[in-house]
């Protein structure tokens, strides 16, 4: 399973009080042009001007959470931990900072660790799908798929349109051989997001166990389409292929 990406919320972040200090000041203008570089992918950029940031006021939580985030997009979790860590430590309730912290984690596949951040997240945010979303990808990872449908319930009664939520709680249903009900979910995934080549790859597995070899057929050919270097559908559709020879 794949995690969804991190919460970037930069332009919210922007918006900030101004520092009562002139040192203050101009750290807020280097993070405010973190931010946007980290919104527009100069995570390099954004890296550098966030340091500079924190260098001028060390108690600057949210170039902490930026700066993470930019090392995360440069596949850096580790160091993306430690500042997260960090701005937590500066904000014990800071939501978005144990979210990302989570997504670190479940990247470095801890993830019991993860669990524990998301519903940090969700006690701080109860109303954030994603959390459970993620929170229930980290279940899935540990083959705990009943705990992780629990969370993709939540993920999609909070947002009914959610189309990673009923991909996921799909592919959960699957590896519990629950393909009528794994079915009806991954419809609903290509209905919300027609280019959702996962949610073809699951719904074609779900219909190869309820026998219907030709319309699983269909959607692995089509999770290639719009993925030609999906290769677990490759995988699926030369064993249906075996399959079907006489």
């Amino acid at each position: 399973m794949k995690s969804i990406a991190n919460r970037f919320l930069l332009i919210a972040l922007i918006a900030l009080a101004a520092c009562p200090s002139c040192s203050r000041s101009t750290a807020q203008k280097y993070y405010n042009a973190g931010a946007t570089k980290c919104q527009t992918g100069d995570y390099d950029g954004a890296i550098a001007d966030c340091t500079k940031a924190i260098e001028l006021n060390p108690q600057y939580a949210k170039a902490y959470l930026v700066r993470g985030t930019a090392k995360d997009e440069l596949k850096d979790d580790v160091e993306a931990i430690a500042d997260y860590t960090k701005a937590i430590e500066l904000n014990p309730r800071y939501q978005f900072a144990f979210y990302n912290r989570g997504n670190a984690e479940f990247n470095l596949k801890d993830y019991t660790n993860a669990i524990v951040d998301f519903a940090k997240a969700i006690e701080l945010d109860s109303q954030d799908a994603a959390a459970y979303l993620n929170r229930g990808n980290a279940y899935y990872a540990l083959t705990d798929y009943t705990t992780a449908i629990a969370d993709y319930d939540i993920a999609i009664r909070l947002n009914p349109k959610y189309a990673k939520a009923y991909n996921s709680r799909g592919s959960a249903k699957n590896h519990l051989k629950r393909y009528d009900s794994a079915l009806v979910d991954l419809d609903k995934a290509i209905e919300f997001n027609p280019q959702y080549a996962e949610a073809f790859n699951n719904r074609g597995i779900a219909k190869r166990n309820l026998g219907d070899y030709d319309g699983a057929l269909a959607d692995y050919d089509k999770a290639i389409e719009l993925n030609p270097h999906y290769a677990n559908a490759y995988i699926n559709r030369d064993e249906l292929h075996a399959l079907k020879r006489p």
